[in-house]
């Protein structure tokens, strides 16, 4: 009998809605990253994309603990001197709250191809709403 090897073929893909209102915003994206990465799977194949999509709602309401709104900053540098642009997580949650989510999910998906397809499947809303309601997804505790 031989080891099952899941591969794009065999993979069902299903949608999962993570209510992020009133959780912390790392652990929301550790749940996401597991499931967009799918590890939740039995059969999951750590060389093959075996992952399924992921709807955030209420990232606005995602907290963060500690002094973090304070002290963590969001980095980025054009790579021009002087380039360098930082911004405030108390800003970045006011402003652009999906933005915020979607780094903490980036960053604990591979750094490679497979973490860049699986990135693709995220949906990340602020409010309550998402236009996914005819893929009939199903709500993560």
């Amino acid at each position: 009998m031989s080891t099952f090897m899941a591969n794009a073929k065999t993979i069902e893909r299903r949608w999962f809605v993570i209510d992020a209102a009133g959780k912390p915003l790392g652990k929301t994206a550790v749940k996401a990253a597991e499931i967009l990465r799918g590890k939740h799977r039995p059969e999951f194949t750590p060389h093959a994309d075996c992952g399924e999509f992921v709807i955030i709602v209420n990232a606005a309401k995602a907290t963060l603990s500690g002094k973090k709104l304070e002290q963590k900053y969001y980095r980025h540098h054009s790579g021009y001197i002087g380039g360098l642009k930082e911004v405030q997580y108390k800003t970045l949650m006011a402003t652009r709250p999906e933005m915020a989510m979607e780094l903490a999910v980036k960053g604990m998906l591979p750094h490679n191809s497979l973490g860049d397809k699986a990135f693709t499947r995220l949906h990340v809303y602020a409010g309550a709403e998402h236009k996914q309601a005819a893929q009939q997804p199903v709500v993560v505790d």
